[in-house]
């Protein structure tokens, strides 16, 4: 049996299609939208984003089961399938927009996410550089960037740089995923 409570995680880590298309497979993670928050100017299109002028990052908005996955098990994996070392990049995708970022949505979210990028510090060859910001007012992005993945895995970049990702996750979290 499930809890009720739902928990709301927003992660910036390069093109929300690679993030949203792993988080679609965790059990636990009941919706997984992507949008952009962060920017000063309100409801920001995409075209708007890629100039890198809007200040908004490239985020998923993750509404989870607390009692099927926990907010530190959901930034193990966001550590995993992005390189939070990188300064406004993942792979090619370079720009603001790309940064690794942490949006906490209360105190307990900041204090755990602090304590595993701590954690990460040992993981990775070089320092961390994902920021760790309180969560800004989030919008959605257009339509056609939602289920991207699903909807389109032999597009290039799909099966290029998402289906890696996925890969990836599907084996160092099968226990995790959605049966």
């Amino acid at each position: 049996m499930t809890n009720q409570l739902t928990e709301v995680a927003t992660l910036g880590g390069g093109c929300f299609w690679c993030t949203e298309a792993v988080f679609q497979q965790i059990r636990g993670v009941v919706k997984v939208e992507s949008g952009y928050t962060g920017g000063a100017s309100a409801n920001p299109t995409y075209e708007q984003i890629c100039t890198g002028q809007t200040g908004h990052t490239e985020v998923v908005r993750l509404t989870f089961d607390p009692a099927v996955i926990n907010y530190r098990e959901l930034l193990e994996i966001f550590f995993t399938i992005h390189d939070p070392t990188t300064l406004n990049r993942q792979g090619n995708d370079v720009g603001t927009q790309y940064r690794s970022e942490i949006y906490f949505h209360n105190p307990l979210q900041q204090k755990i996410a602090q304590e595993v990028m701590l954690e990460m510090e040992a993981v990775w060859d070089d320092p961390i550089v994902t920021q760790l910001t309180e969560a800004p007012v989030f919008y959605v992005a257009e339509d056609y960037h939602q289920n991207y993945f699903k909807q389109h895995p032999q597009q290039g970049y799909c099966s290029v740089v998402v289906a890696p990702k996925v890969a990836k996750a599907r084996k160092l979290f099968a226990s995790k995923l959605i049966a």
